[in-house]
């Protein structure tokens, strides 16, 4: 049986997605992302946030992945 790609009589249309709906995800996503990044490329030394070494063992692999100077 031969498919047709033109669509049913009863179908509805896609809408698109406004702007307005996506600006908050972004944001979200965004300021994730900054995060991630901080902690894998600044967080250790005088600028931690967190004591210890316990963050820099484990983002040490993605630091020097990222081309990021660690020791």
């Amino acid at each position: 049986m031969a498919q047709s790609a033109v669509p049913a009589a009863g179908s509805s249309a896609i809408t698109p997605i406004s702007a307005k709906a996506i600006a908050p995800w972004a944001v979200f996503f965004g300021v994730l992302m900054l995060v991630l990044l901080y902690f894998v490329g600044a967080e250790q030394g005088a600028t931690a946030l967190i004591s210890g070494e316990g963050v820099h063992e484990w983002v040490h692999d993605g630091r020097h992945l990222l081309g990021f100077p660690c020791h």
